[in-house]
């Protein structure tokens, strides 16, 4: 019985001091387009893509990204998915919400055949933005 109150008392130990560690990203876009959804629910064009250069934080232990546009965008992480890999693209989505409340799905892609070159795609129910970025 000492030698399980023992083991027990180890264990909690263990488990009560292990931190838990994650990361913090800092990406820089070097510019951005979006499309939104017309009346009849179909989705328009892209616009033109236009110069930015938007700093982009995800902070793992927060769990929270941070897009620095003029108007400051803060996501709570809700849910982290699985990576998917499809032909020469690594997706990693994120069930995201606003502070306003408005939930959206964040995918970042890796570009495997252009050099894994990034994107952040921010996906609402009527529009979508990208960014395109670098590792800051």
């Amino acid at each position: 019985m000492k030698l399980l109150k023992s083991f027990a008392v180890c264990l909690f130990l263990v488990l009560a001091t292990q931190n838990t560690v994650a990361q913090t990203y800092r990406f820089k876009a070097t510019s951005f387009s979006l499309v939104e959804k017309n009346e009849d629910g179909t989705w328009g064009k892209w616009t033109e893509p236009e110069e930015s250069t938007v700093v982009i934080t995800l902070d793992g232990k927060k769990d929270r990204i941070v897009i620095g546009s003029k108007e400051l965008q803060v996501y709570k992480i809700m849910s982290y998915g699985e990576k998917i890999v499809s032909g020469d693209d690594e997706t990693i989505p994120l069930n995201c919400m606003m502070l306003d409340g408005r939930a959206c799905t964040i995918l970042i892609i890796t570009r495997k055949s252009q050099g894994n070159r990034k994107q952040f795609y921010v996906n609402f129910e009527d529009v979508k933005f990208v960014y395109n970025v670098y590792v800051n």
